[in-house]
């Protein structure tokens, strides 16, 4: 009887904790898990050892290749994702002085990376790849201007402007890609001079053109169930046509589109924070949801999508799968999988560098810890409420 009284005891403590993980524990659990990812790229970049330390995980068969573009991969992916909480700048708060830490660290990496002197000099020109990370790069300077590109010397700020134009020789393939030569020009617009607006004219209006409706872009001509509306489109579009383009009516249509995009990947996540395994580069992880994360960063969530939802339904996302056994090897680099170490999910194009896309997921740490998306009490997401009896909105497909 002392047996049971003590396991129903426990059992009821347990649920009481559990109820208790409000929006401040989730931010804090948030942070952790996002320097934990970021802690070995940062720490070997910053010193130089990046290419000497980090594995290379990939198909077998083609390690040497992916070894050629990997380094950039997971610097320009990682630091897109910690760019608008790196944004917030320092201050006298414990999370203040540790954003004082990583915006220094990450001011070293950037340094390092486009020295071409450096060890861990990155390769910005050679295969098609480096394309892709030049404009994941360049969208982490755009996501954190104040606090990643002006404090930076004049060398540096030449070196990075230097190789993002000199990623020009590669010629991106007819979809989303179009989008990665664009966002390097916007990057070069807005921080130095002579961007090439042909390319940022040509990814705008090709996009256009690959409209589906409801919210969905093909990716170039043709449909793919995929998260790429999320891991580039949607966000590029926004950021690019933001900052390089002066057209307010195009920029609100662009939104317009994304808000309803991320109310239908709200509507993916499962009561348990699962979510469909659909399409490629599922290694991705939790970035699938940039998106979701962005458009709750920049306050533009549907009225029927509480900011406390969506908080409640990425932080159990992430907490699923960065709590899987295997999900980082015994240095703390990611592995190849969804959930844990899964490598045949990777396809020829994914390495070690790849996975570190997880990381734009926490976009939404830019907002304030005393903003009410962190503050508001806890609420369910609309998969949670459906499936446990309450009333939800019918869902309505945004006209064309």
């Amino acid at each position: 009887m002392l047996s049971l009284f003590l396991l129903i005891s426990f059992t009821a403590n347990a649920i009481t904790k559990k109820q208790k993980i409000e929006g401040p524990e989730e931010r804090k659990f948030l942070i952790e898990t996002m320097l934990k990812i970021a802690d070995p790229v940062l720490n070997a970049l910053s010193q130089n050892q990046l290419k000497a330390k980090m594995p290379v995980e990939a198909v077998a068969g083609q390690e040497a290749g992916r070894r050629e573009v990997t380094y950039l991969e997971a610097f320009g992916r990682l630091i897109g994702g910690m760019a608008p909480w790196l944004e917030l700048g320092a201050d006298d708060s414990a999370e203040g002085k540790l954003r004082e830490k990583y915006i220094l660290l990450v001011r070293r990496c950037i340094h390092n990376a486009t020295d071409s002197t450096s060890a861990d000099f990155m390769n910005f020109t050679k295969g098609g790849q480096p394309v892709v990370d030049a404009a994941f790069f360049a969208h982490a300077l755009l996501r954190a201007p104040k606090t990643l590109w002006e404090p930076l010397d004049a060398t540096t700020k030449a070196n990075v402007i230097r190789q993002l134009k000199a990623s020009r020789i590669i010629k991106p393939y007819y979809s989303n890609w179009l989008l990665f030569s664009a966002m390097v020009e916007t990057a070069i617009y807005k921080f130095d001079a002579g961007a090439d607006f042909m390319r940022i004219d040509y990814a705008i209006k090709s996009h256009q053109n690959w409209y589906l409706g409801d919210g969905v872009y093909g990716d170039g001509p043709d449909f793919h169930w995929d998260y790429y509306n999320s891991f580039v489109i949607r966000p590029m579009l926004l950021d690019i046509t933001k900052n390089a383009l002066r057209d307010k009516r195009l920029y609100q249509q662009f939104l317009t589109r994304a808000v309803r995009y991320a109310e239908i990947q709200e509507r993916l996540i499962s009561p348990e924070g699962t979510y469909p395994p659909i399409g490629r580069s599922l290694t991705y992880r939790f970035g699938a949801f940039q998106l979701l994360s962005q458009i709750a960063l920049q306050k533009n969530l549907p009225k029927e999508v509480s900011p406390e939802q969506v908080r409640c339904a990425l932080y159990i996302v992430v907490k699923n799968q960065i709590e899987a056994p295997g999900t980082f090897d015994k240095n703390g680099w990611l592995t190849i999988g969804v959930y844990g170490h899964q490598p045949g999910l990777g396809e020829i194009y994914i390495s070690t560098g790849s996975l570190y896309l997880c990381s734009q997921v926490f976009l939404v740490l830019g907002l304030p810890a005393n903003d009410p998306f962190w503050t508001n009490p806890n609420a369910d997401w609309t998969q949670k409420k459906l499936w446990s009896g309450q009333s939800v909105l019918i869902d309505h497909a945004l006209p064309h």
